[in-house]
């Protein structure tokens, strides 16, 4: 069974910067490309980024784009998400999830890491 689990949240101040950490358990990284995404209290779960496998190809969504970045390493079975620039509308719980960016079709899920910007 593919466990992904992350980690990396904090309590920061605004134009501070984290970086998330999503490693993959019993399963390759290779094989999947892997989403992040955030939902924050009382709104729905929003996209972020999606890197695939080869991390040739990257997205983002405009509301991120020039202040996250996605990265992989395969060595360490880990991708990582960098924030930058945080603002109090980037808190959150942040997940990853692996799948298919073309499709947007992710078959494993982490539980979440909690972002939270605050002064």
């Amino acid at each position: 069974q593919v466990q992904l689990v992350e980690s990396g949240g904090g309590l920061v101040q605004p134009g501070d910067s984290l970086k998330l950490a999503c490693v993959i358990s019993a399963g390759t990284l290779d094989h999947y490309d892997i989403g992040w995404f955030r939902q924050a209290p009382g709104k729905e779960r929003e996209g972020l980024s999606c890197i695939s496998s080869s991390s040739k190809n990257i997205w983002y969504a405009g509301a991120v784009k020039g202040r996250f970045t996605a990265s992989r390493d395969t060595g360490k079975n880990t991708v990582y998400l960098q924030l930058d620039n945080l603002s109090p509308e980037d808190t959150a719980a942040y997940h990853c999830a692996a799948g298919s960016c073309d499709s947007e079709i992710y078959a494993y899920w982490g539980k979440g890491t909690l972002v939270t910007v605050s002064s």
